[in-house]
């Protein structure tokens, strides 16, 4: 796929669902949550600076989007509601966010599970080795 085809041809926020809409050249169409795009982001502050760096996003559920920022001609700054906003979304990242998206997010849930985590803020969850 040519660079010209991973840019987004449109782009919707849908605030009360809490997904970024992205349509792409050839008919490509997807929806992405809030809160994958968040837990996805390319901040170091969540990839780290350096493989096995990743900090494990948490509590993400109801996280928003509350701006939208074009970054030249190469990518988006997503302000999230929650303060985030330091990831820079290159095309070719989004792009493969949104092809990778079914693999990701089990990723995601996996690891939520390993770590004993939750999604949701108002859980907290709590390990005991008996």
């Amino acid at each position: 796929m040519s660079e010209q085809e991973q840019v987004p041809t449109g782009i919707r926020l849908h605030a009360r669902s809490r997904e970024l809409e992205l349509e792409y050249p050839g008919g490509e169409h997807y929806r992405l949550s809030c809160e994958y795009l968040r837990v996805y982001s390319p901040s170091a502050e969540v990839k780290g600076h350096g493989p096995g760096q990743e900090v494990l996003q948490t509590g993400k559920l109801q996280v928003g989007i509350s701006d939208i920022r074009p970054v030249g001609n190469y990518a988006l700054q997503l302000v999230f509601d929650d303060g985030h906003d330091t990831g820079l979304y290159a095309w070719d990242y989004l792009h493969q966010l949104c092809r990778e998206h079914d693999q990701r997010w089990q990723n995601y849930l996996d690891r939520l599970k390993e770590a004993g985590a939750s999604r949701d803020p108002d859980v907290q969850v709590i390990k005991l080795d008996l």
